[in-house]
């Protein structure tokens, strides 16, 4: 739709290797083997492969164990998605193109919604993103040992390591292109901006977590059972309060950088060291305190997430592994191809920090009596 092509957005689709205007309408399909690169293809079957085995795993827990948190966590991290991205692809549509100009353009995929503006695979990448995070965390029983805004930071920080591995690839191998000038963006990390690196990668998984584990999650631990009309309207409540914590975490960062964007930068990554601050001495207690449990105490574990954690690891490993050659002889962050380059020690401690939460899963995993995917019957003292 020609009236939806921004000049903004068209100008990143050019750079990006195709045209707004023939970007499709509400759904589009396109032959894998015609895309861009052949790591698009590989990144789309990675992550939706992932959400609908994610998606699988929650509603045999319900059945089995009758705990609905992780499905109430994927639904509710895909309403956060419907409520946060549809007015950042059409900010005219929604009134606010005075206020947030197009921030980014995602390359067109397989399967893209919304006029070219939204590929499968980011629909996907929420809730298996947050599945991921949040029960690595949960199978680290912070949430029952320190409660929820505890947990739910330590969410935050687990997710960021994931999501920066994949942050801060995509840029190079045209998954996305970023809108330079947008302030909204401002300031950049290398290829990504810092609002993502912070906002994206780590506050919204943990408002996403605070809610989910308020609302279902510690009720369930308690012993509660929920109706199908409760679930309904939790979910819905979580993916709008999501939203609004989204909006209300990065405050300090929004009020004190205006004007500044150096200031504005400071105080972001301020906020990402507290959070990995209080993740890192919470996750490393946990860790320690479980490794000396008693053996015959069995925990809470999810085996899907456990390997399947390590197969995105793996895969994003190869692509980071084919992408390093341009990398390395890229000059003054730009390849010879014209595309931008993130940052790869900051990727390499994410690594390290994703596969470490990880392997500490197995390590403190229950010793008998466990399904593929999981139980829960840790007699640890949950607080709020």
């Amino acid at each position: 739709m020609s009236d939806l092509c921004s000049p903004t957005f068209e100008d990143l689709a050019v750079r990006l290797g195709f045209s707004c205007e023939e970007a499709g309408g509400l759904v589009e399909f396109r032959n894998p083997t015609a895309l861009e690169n052949w790591t698009l293809p590989v990144l789309e079957v990675t992550i939706i492969v992932g959400a609908v085995l994610a998606l699988v795993f929650a509603i045999v827990r319900l059945r089995r164990q009758g705990d609905p948190t992780n499905l109430v966590l994927w639904f509710g991290a895909t309403a956060y998605l419907f409520v946060i991205e549809p007015p950042l692809y059409f900010p005219a549509t929604f009134g606010i193109e005075e206020h947030v100009d197009t921030m980014f353009a995602h390359n067109v995929f397989t399967v893209d919604f919304m006029w070219g503006r939204l590929p499968l695979y980011i629909v996907a990448i929420y809730p298996l993103m947050a599945t991921l995070a949040f029960e690595i965390v949960r199978m680290l029983g912070v949430f029952t040992r320190y409660g929820v805004l505890v947990g739910a930071v330590c969410v935050g920080f687990v997710h960021h390591a994931f999501y920066e591995i994949f942050d801060h690839l995509g840029p190079q191998l045209r998954w996305w292109e970023w809108s330079l000038e947008n302030p909204v963006n401002q300031p950049f990390f290398d290829a990504v901006p810092i609002p993502s690196v912070v906002v994206f990668a780590a506050l919204w998984p943990m408002s996403l977590a605070l809610c989910v584990q308020f609302f279902v999650g510690r009720h369930v631990d308690a012993g509660r059972h929920f109706t199908g009309v409760e679930l309904t309207w939790r979910t819905v409540v979580i993916g709008l309060l999501a939203s609004v914590g989204t909006f209300v975490l990065p405050l300090p960062a929004t009020v004190l950088g205006i004007g500044s964007d150096t200031v504005r930068g400071v105080v972001y990554l301020a906020e990402l060291a507290v959070v990995s601050v209080v993740a890192v001495v919470a996750l490393g207690r946990r860790w320690r305190d479980l490794r000396g449990a008693d053996a015959s105490v069995e925990r809470h574990t999810n085996r899907f997430v456990q390997v399947y954690a390590l197969v995105y690891l793996g895969v994003m490993a190869l692509l980071w592994a084919t992408a390093l050659p341009e990398f390395l002889g890229a000059v003054d962050g730009v390849t010879d191809n014209g595309d931008p380059v993130g940052n790869l020690w900051y990727t390499l401690a994410c690594f390290v920090v994703a596969f470490t939460c990880v392997a500490a899963t197995f390590t403190v995993g229950p010793r008998s009596g466990t399904d593929p995917v999981g139980t829960d019957r840790s007699t640890e003292t949950s607080t709020v």
